[in-house]
This record gives structure tokens, C-alpha cells and sequence, in this order.
């Protein structure tokens, strides 16, 4: 055959795109213009393809996942993209062509770049990437009030836009635990609504309750103290109810990590679904210990306190495209594991959002002088969160925020002896798993 005719199947839903700014049909405009500042411009939350001819481009926020494989078919190429793998999987089942899949075939497209595929049949070409979202790295004065303020402002600026495309009668919940990232957008949330006039009776901080987690005690800790405790609303769930096997097919990964973190948001989405039906908009605070450098390193063998503070957006992207380390399936940092946080609030109705994956925000995380601040000390690098942070509230919101040590969402949700004998696996059998639902 001389000639090929190629197809895009473009199966993401132009209705869970969250823009602000300006229309779907424009941003897709600005994405097939190739130009990185014409992308950078669009406001919220999407996942976007455009095309012209043989030539196909995608783009990305970092909240919301986005994948693509590439069949053949006698006539030409066809690219399948969508938000999930088994989403490609049975469309290529469907069209008689699931004996070209693998689950590691498929690619994500990586976050703040937009990805550019020529469709010209066989071999196929490279994709070649070009990023959109390129901040300031270190260009902040180590005034932490003036950072503070800067922080929690870009998140203030980032809460009141998504509030105002939420039907004003609509309830707005928070996935609470009385942690700085949580704590934060909470009183931010409440500040917003207050400052716009906006009921806060529509405002509630869901806690998830397994019964031996201290996240409760510790979100009562937190509400009470700036005698806010009528908006908590424990979340309560029973351990038994707790399931790796179905985490795994609604986050679609097996990093060990993520798939606790993911069993709980499924937990905590199920109660608050099971509750209150009706229940749509959830606000989290995903991407604020990623944003402010605040895991443990010593957890990580690959990192060192040098590599955490002089890579840009590394805990965002990971190593970043075109590095040894860098998965073409999986992506890398946050841009790969935001599913532990978008796939149980999509699978179970609710539309999430997180202010600290927008680029403005971590705009302002990149451009703190980590270095200058910390002198490369690790403990000087963990207090800076809750200094930051707390700083910031108060310079914005005027309220005193408790800072309490930092701790995984599963580790307050459960006892940790507890979660250990609910999800006793290893990385290595929840890949198994994984791969075992397409064999």
C-alpha cells in the first residue's frame, strides 16, 4: 500500500477538563499552535490532543493522567489516547486488535510538556517533547514572610478561581488529616469563601476514621484550635473493608507507596460517597510535600539532600524526560503517581482538585532559595514546610495554623502495625497483580 491513512481515537472527555480562562476548542488552538507560551497561558486542569494531518500533539496539567499507544493496522497507524490503560485496552479489544497490547506499551504523557507524534506508519518515530511550564528556579529572597505570603497567596489566588465555577449551592469538601498540606488549604478555602461571601455551612473537612489511625485526634487538634471543630466530619470505615486488589485496578499502578495512599483515598472517597450521594466537589492538598521538598530522604536510596535541592520540580516530574530514569509508561514524581489522588475521586463520581499542582503555585515553590535556606542540612530542609506554610497563612488568612509533624496519608488513616497487616505486599506482587488483570 502507497498510501496511509492514519487515525486518532481520542477518548479522554472533554467535560472533565477544568479551564478557566478560555474554551476547550481554544485551548486546543493553543496546543496545536506547538508554541510553549501559548500552552503555559491555559488556566486550570486539562488533558488535550490536537491535530493536523500526520502530525498529533498532547498536553497536559499535572493532575490528571493521560495516555496513548500507538496500533497498526494494514491501512496505517492508529493512536489511541485516553486517560486510563484499560480504557486503550478495550478499544483495541474491541476493534480485534488486543494482540498488539501490553499494559507497558502504553505511554503517559508527561506533565508540563506537550508531545508531538508523527503518524507516518512504519517504523514509527520518536515523540519529541517541548516543555510549557519552565519556572524560576532560587529567584525568591530568603525572607520566609515574603515567601510565606507569596505561597499561600498563589494558593488563595488558585482556591477563589475554582470556587467560582462550583454552582454556588453545591456543598465543598476537603480530605482532611490536620496536616500542613490539608490544614492549609482548608483555612485557605474557608478564608476564600468568606472574603467572596460564600456560605460556609457549604464547607466541610472530611477525616478518614479506620479506628486506630491518628489522623482523628489530630484533625480535632487542629479544628479546635482556631475553634473551627463544627466543620469536621469523620469519615468512619471498617479495616476489613480495605482492598489492594481493587486499589490496583482503579489507580492502575503497583508502586507500594502509592497503592497504600491510594487505598485510602478509596476508602475515604466510598464513605463520603456512601454518606452523601450527591456529593461532588473535593479540595485535597496532594503535591504540597512535593512542592516544599518534605519526604523523607533517607527513605530513598537513590536521593541525597544535594539532589533533592538542586534538581528543578524533581519530586513534581522525577529525573525528567530524556533521563536514564525517566518511564515512558509510567512518567515520573507526582506526574506519575497524582493517580493515587485523581482515580479513586473519578471512580467514585467526585471532582478533586488540589491547588498545589497548578503551575503558579509551584512557580513560587521553585523559586525558593532551598539551598541558601537550608545549607544542605536535612533537618533545616524538614522544618522549612511548616515555617513556610504556617508563615503564609498567617500573613494571608490572619489565622495562627497548628503545625503538627509530617505523616503519610496511610500512616494516620491506620496504625501502621494495623496497615501492615491489611496490605502486607511488596512492590513486586502488586505489579504482579497489575499485570495479571490483562493476561
Amino acid at each position: 500500500m502507497d498510501h496511509y491513512v492514519e487515525r486518532v481515537v481520542d477518548l479522554t472527555d472533554p467535560e472533565a477538563n477544568q479551564i478557566f480562562n478560555v474554551t476547550v476548542e481554544e485551548a486546543r488552538a493553543r496546543l496545536h499552535s506547538g508554541k510553549a507560551d501559548a500552552v503555559r497561558t491555559i488556566h486550570g486542569s486539562f488533558a488535550l490532543v490536537a491535530r493536523e494531518g500526520k502530525t498529533v500533539k498532547m498536553a497536559r496539567s499535572l493532575d490528571r493522567p493521560m495516555r496513548y499507544f500507538l496500533a497498526k493496522r494494514q491501512e496505517g497507524p492508529v493512536l489511541i489516547v485516553a486517560p486510563r490503560i484499560d480504557a486503550i485496552y478495550n478499544w483495541l479489544k474491541a476493534e480485534g486488535l488486543e494482540g498488539q497490547f501490553h499494559p507497558s506499551y502504553t505511554r503517559m504523557v508527561p506533565a508540563h510538556y506537550i508531545v508531538e507524534i508523527q503518524l507516518i506508519g512504519c517504523p514509527d518515530p520518536d515523540p519529541t517533547y517541548t516543555r510549557f511550564f519552565t519556572p524560576a528556579y532560587a529567584s525568591l529572597s530568603t525572607n520566609l514572610d515574603d515567601i510565606g505570603a507569596a505561597y499561600i497567596g498563589a494558593l488563595a489566588n488558585e482556591v477563589s478561581q475554582w470556587l467560582q465555577h462550583i454552582p454556588e449551592q453545591e456543598p465543598i469538601g476537603v480530605c482532611f488529616s490536620g496536616g500542613i498540606d490539608s490544614g492549609s488549604v482548608f483555612l485557605t478555602a474557608y478564608f476564600v469563601m468568606q472574603q467572596m461571601g460564600m456560605n460556609l455551612s457549604r464547607l466541610k473537612a472530611f477525616v478518614l476514621d479506620l479506628g486506630s489511625g491518628p489522623d482523628v485526634q489530630q484533625a480535632h487538634a487542629f479544628l479546635d484550635a482556631l475553634g473551627m471543630g463544627l466543620f469536621l466530619e469523620p469519615i468512619e470505615v471498617d479495616p476489613a473493608c480495605l482492598s489492594t486488589d481493587e486499589t490496583i485496578r482503579i489507580v492502575e499502578d503497583y508502586k507500594s507507596l502509592d497503592v497504600e495512599s491510594a487505598t485510602m483515598a478509596v476508602a475515604l472517597c466510598r464513605g463520603i460517597c456512601e454518606r452523601y450521594p450527591d456529593w461532588k466537589y473535593l479540595l485535597d492538598g496532594d503535591g504540597g510535600d512535593e512542592n516544599l521538598k518534605d519526604y523523607p530522604i533517607e527513605e530513598n536510596p537513590e536521593l541525597t539532600i544535594r539532589s533533592v535541592v538542586n534538581n528543578v520540580m524533581l519530586y513534581q516530574e522525577g529525573w525528567g524526560v530524556g533521563k536514564i530514569k525517566h518511564s515512558l509508561t509510567y512518567s515520573g514524581g507526582l506526574s506519575r503517581s497524582y493517580t493515587r489522588t485523581y482515580a479513586p475521586a473519578h471512580f467514585f463520581g467526585f471532582a478533586g482538585f488540589s491547588p498545589f499542582t497548578r503551575p503558579d503555585v509551584i512557580a513560587i515553590a521553585e523559586a525558593i532559595p532551598f539551598i541558601t535556606l537550608t545549607e544542605y542540612s536535612v533537618e533545616k530542609l524538614y522544618a522549612l514546610k511548616g515555617d513556610i506554610v504556617a508563615r503564609g497563612i498567617a500573613t494571608i488568612t490572619g489565622m495562627t495554623m497548628p503545625v503538627f509533624p509530617k505523616r503519610r496519608f496511610q500512616h494516620g488513616a491506620i496504625a501502621k502495625d494495623a496497615l501492615k497487616s491489611r496490605l502486607p505486599w511488596r512492590e513486586a506482587e502488586y505489579r504482579r497483580k497489575f499485570l495479571s488483570m490483562y493476561l
